[in-house]
């Protein structure tokens, strides 16, 4: 027997298949789908098994042996990392590694080991025992057929090794799985006609077109999906829910497992990598059949999928833009939904315009849910200009959101602060010389961390101690400037002393299960203000947050990117949803340097559609999606002179192969140098382009034995 092996390296030039013969005593184990273990070179390295065959002409090597059990990758896992690889131009092996936990990954060795729980089986039923200890753990197995450990331990170590001993009774390894899933059964609520409407339209309509859902934040999102899923489940077939941020993972688990019990199965990346192996396998073996998730989840191992859904489906983190493959999990989604004939749902309160481009010319099905679901109108939302408030303002919290803050919490109820910049300051500049303290391995000034007095890199890691005197001119001049969670919190400490405050990023919630503490401690009352990044903005619903505040409104509008107009519309709209989910009615401020601008506008009205039509008008004009497909090509390396040389031939190349694309560039990226690696972009805008991936490959080809240039081709960026 031979097989065919795809081994784990990342080098192109070794992107295919190697045959090896397969020793007589392994036949048996082997599968296509498995991983085994090969000699490479001077290497041992792990590979998939892709192909089986009779024999071969060729002198091979043996494989050593065969490390799963169990098939880790199905016939429709191979055949979508086969249609990822042609799509984005990635190597085989970078698709299969992405769609599995480490601990099934192709590597050197293994370093997850699966979880066992003691359980002690009684095998002489006719012993008697000689002591009361004794006689107590034999009486254990009256009703049990299976003892914990633990159990019989807690009546008497030395009678439990002496009945071992005697081979009364003997030990039973089971696994335990690391994930524990509280259920909490509660009431199923009854759906709104128009609800209603939206599950009737998924489970009885074309499962060919994905189906847009634009609901307007509370419209009752979240019932729906639990209303089609048990639908599915019913029709014994399997769900796959998507959720953008990891702190909405464990709101939407807990959810979920509370309807459905330990049907539910989580993959995100706040989990350890044990939790990953354990919840992967379950999957597999098909003891779950609900995968909730971020975007990693798309390629959860459900066998017979009836639905897959999309929520919050604007965002940007469904994207894998910083590494190979660099696929949208919409498009994965929407390829494993053809698989399945299964129907795809989209849902978002601001969906992108991509997504309601499509909608509007029938590629998509457009659902609308446009009221909140407690019959409540949208908050109130006020702006604050801040060009005006600066003048008698010198904190970074206006007066008048200062006053709401105060009256809300007074009236008992809690409120939400947003600032999408986290940190205490910008940066550390001096007010002697000038000089501004950057990373000395990006092109980026570091960010200062008042809770540490460290100055960080938010690129690439570095770490420094906030230094006494400027480094340039020697004087104690040094300040801090700019704003970002942590000062805001030191500010509301100074203001309101008495008002409890829980700051929410990725600093305070980088600890495992931070988030979920967190959110829980907040909707138990025990702070009155919630303030964080973009974290805090989608999918939260607490019943008591009446307030809602923007500290600064601008930081994604100031962004150098075509989205930024529609990141902030969506963000702003997405915060202004948490406020007023419930009885209460709610209300909004929104700080701004631009009250004018039209993103900002359109948030003040709820008016989505409005946004929509006038950043349509933009995009046509300057040709962005959805009128243009963008490819982004990204040149990197050490030596920037080097670098500017070959992307220079290479804009010359394009402009010589492609007939019908706008080519732009080579310019120097925003940031141009990350870890001592500078980088430049070529931005490619097209509607057809016949032999666009032909020409990419042959730039890929060229360069993939130079060691000294980086080459990443990115189809429909998120962002440059």
């Amino acid at each position: 027997m031979v097989v065919g092996v795809l081994v784990q390296l990342a080098s192109q030039n070794v992107d295919k298949i190697f045959d090896y013969s397969v020793p007589s005593h392994l036949e048996e184990s082997i599968q296509v789908g498995i991983r085994v273990l090969v000699p490479f070179g001077r290497q041992t390295l792990e590979g998939f098994v892709l192909e089986i065959k009779d024999s071969s002409n060729l002198e091979l090597k043996e494989i050593y042996s065969v490390v799963d059990d169990d098939i880790v990758l199905d016939e429709e896992l191979l055949e979508l990392g086969k249609w990822m690889r042609d799509e984005l131009l990635s190597t085989l092996i970078s698709t299969y590694q992405v769609m599995l936990p480490k601990a099934l990954k192709a590597k050197a060795f293994s370093v997850v080991r699966k979880k066992y729980h003691t359980f002690y089986q009684l095998a002489d039923k006719n012993y008697v025992g000689k002591t009361a200890p004794q006689k107590k753990i034999l009486e254990l197995f009256f009703e049990k057929d299976l003892v914990p450990r633990e159990e019989v331990l807690a009546v008497s170590g030395s009678a439990l090794s002496t009945l071992v001993k005697n081979e009364v009774i003997v030990p039973v390894k089971k696994e335990d799985y690391r994930m524990k899933y509280e259920v909490n059964p509660d009431d199923k609520k009854i759906l709104t006609p128009s609800q209603q409407q939206v599950v009737d339209a998924v489970i009885q309509g074309d499962v060919e077109k994905p189906f847009l859902l634009y609901g307007v934040t509370g419209s009752g999102k979240t019932e729906v999906y639990m209303h089609i899923i048990e639908e599915v489940l019913n029709k014994k077939k399997t769900a796959i829910l998507l959720v953008p941020e990891i702190s909405l993972t464990p709101q939407m688990v807990e959810a979920f497992s509370n309807r459905f019990g330990h049907q539910v199965a989580a993959l995100h990346s706040a989990l350890s990598e044990g939790e990953k192996y354990d919840e992967w396998r379950r999957i597999a073996r098909g003891e779950a059949n609900i995968v909730i998730g971020a975007r990693s989840a798309i390629f959860a191992p459900l066998k017979n999928i009836g639905i897959i859904i999309m929520d919050e489906e604007h965002s940007d983190s469904y994207k894998q833009g910083d590494k190979n493959p660099r696929y949208h999990a919409r498009d994965v989604a929407i390829w494993r939904g053809k698989y399945h004939h299964a129907p795809v749902l989209l849902g978002s309160a601001t969906p992108s315009l991509e997504s309601m481009a499509r909608a509007q010319k029938g590629v998509y099905q457009l659902l609308t849910l446009d009221k909140r679901v407690n019959g409540k109108s949208l908050p109130k939302v006020e702006i604050i200009d801040m060009n005006q408030e600066a003048k008698v303002n010198l904190g970074h919290i206006t007066s008048k959101l200062l006053n709401e803050i105060r009256d809300c919490v007074s009236r008992g109820e809690q409120a939400i602060l947003f600032l999408n910049r986290r940190g205490f300051s910008t940066f550390v500049t001096c007010k002697n010389c000038g000089e501004v303290i950057k990373c000395p391995h990006c092109d980026i000034t570091l960010t200062y961390h008042k809770s540490s007095r460290m100055l960080r890199c938010h690129y690439c890691g570095y770490a420094t101690n906030l230094p006494r005197i400027c480094p340039h001119c020697k004087e104690e001049a040094l300040t801090d400037l700019g704003v970002g969670t942590e000062k805001i919190e030191e500010e509301l400490h100074t203001l309101l002393p008495n008002v409890r405050v829980l700051r929410m990023d990725v600093d305070t919630t980088s600890r495992k299960g931070a988030h979920k503490k967190m959110i829980e401690a907040f909707r138990s009352f025990q702070y009155d203000i919630l303030l964080g990044t973009q974290i805090v903005a989608k999918g939260l619903d607490f019943p008591n947050v009446t307030l809602v505040g923007v500290i600064n409104a601008d930081t994604s509008l100031n962004i150098p990117d075509f989205r930024s107009s529609e990141n902030t519309y969506s963000l702003l709209s997405q915060v202004a949803g948490r406020s007023g989910r419930s009885q209460k009615n709610g209300q909004v401020f929104i700080q701004t340097f631009n009250p004018e601008h039209y993103a900002i506008y359109y948030v003040q009205s709820h008016d989505y559609l409005g946004f929509y039509k006038e950043e349509m008008l933009i995009r046509k004009k300057l040709g962005y999606p959805p009128f243009f497909y963008l490819c982004y090509i990204k040149i990197s390396g050490k030596d920037s002179q080097y670098i500017f040389q070959e992307a220079s031939k290479i804009k010359r190349s394009l402009d010589r192969n492609l007939e019908h694309t706008t080519i732009l560039g080579p310019t120097s990226l925003a940031v141009f140098r990350v870890n001592n690696i500078y980088r430049y972009g070529i931005i490619l805008k097209y509607k057809r382009e016949e032999n666009l991936k032909e020409v990419l490959k042959m730039v890929q080809n060229h360069y993939k034995s130079n060691s000294k240039i980086r080459i990443y081709i990115d189809f429909n960026p998120s962002h440059f």
